[in-house]
Order: C-alpha cells, then sequence, then structure tokens
C-alpha cells in the first residue's frame, strides 16, 4: 500500500505508515458534487469528512439561513408589541436562531482546525479562487 502523503511503500497489513506514520487507510476529503442546507445538521464527525470547499460553501448557506432566522425572530418580537403573538411562535424563531448559531460555530470551529481561522465572509471570489488551487493541486 502507498502512502497518500509521504508515497512510500508499506506492507499491505500496515494501519500506519513505516516513513511518516500517518495513517494508511484514512480517506482524504474529495469534493461533492452538491451541498444543500440540511447537510448542516449532520454530526460534527460527519462534517469533518467535508471537503474545506465543500465546508464553505455549507458555512455561507448556514450564515445565510441565520440571517433570515435573525431577522424573523426579530420581527415576532417587534409585533408581538404590536399584536398579540402566541409565546410558541416567539419561542420557535429564537430556537432557530440558537440552532443555526450553534450549527456555523462547529463549521466554522472545523474550518479553523484546517485553515487556521474562519473567514469572515464567504463570497464567490473566495470560493474561486480556492476551488482554482484544489484543480491545479
Amino acid at each position: 500500500m502507498i502512502c497518500s502523503y509521504c508515497g512510500s511503500k508499506n506492507h499491505m497489513d500496515s494501519e500506519n505508515c513505516e516513513f511518516c506514520v500517518a495513517p494508511l487507510k484514512k480517506q482524504r476529503p474529495k469534493m461533492r458534487e452538491f451541498i444543500y442546507l440540511e447537510q448542516c445538521e449532520l454530526p460534527f464527525g460527519e462534517l469533518s469528512l467535508f471537503h474545506t470547499y465543500d465546508l464553505l460553501i455549507l458555512l455561507r448557506l448556514v450564515r445565510e439561513e441565520r440571517t433570515k432566522s435573525y431577522n424573523l425572530m426579530r420581527s415576532v418580537q417587534k409585533g408581538s408589541k404590536l399584536v398579540e403573538i402566541d409565546s410558541d411562535t416567539l419561542a420557535f424563531a429564537e430556537s432557530e436562531y440558537r440552532r443555526y448559531t450553534a450549527r456555523m460555530r462547529v463549521i466554522e470551529g472545523i474550518l479553523i482546525d484546517r485553515m487556521g481561522y474562519k473567514p469572515k465572509r464567504v463570497d464567490d471570489k473566495l470560493l474561486e479562487s480556492l476551488r482554482k488551487k484544489v484543480e491545479n493541486g
């Protein structure tokens, strides 16, 4: 078996590379064809297998949804002063905002581990430059 990190040959029954001690059976993340918002609900272990590019797209989707949830929450809070709004509606709006905030932090944490920072903004320019680096690779 050939190590995907250093390129040395190893015995087939080895768990780690004999030269660099990297795990031989660990799969490297590959870019996915589609990323959708519901994937943010995956557990940490599965999210950590996503490619960095895919995590950035997912982070952008989660941040957008979090912003929508925040605006809804603020609208409901303001509306409750003008019109009678039940506490369940207000609690739902607040829980959605908290849920997307927590999911955003998980994804940002994985990105910090990989990149050393979390991007303030995930725009097309950042994604395009990363995509070119990956393709030229």
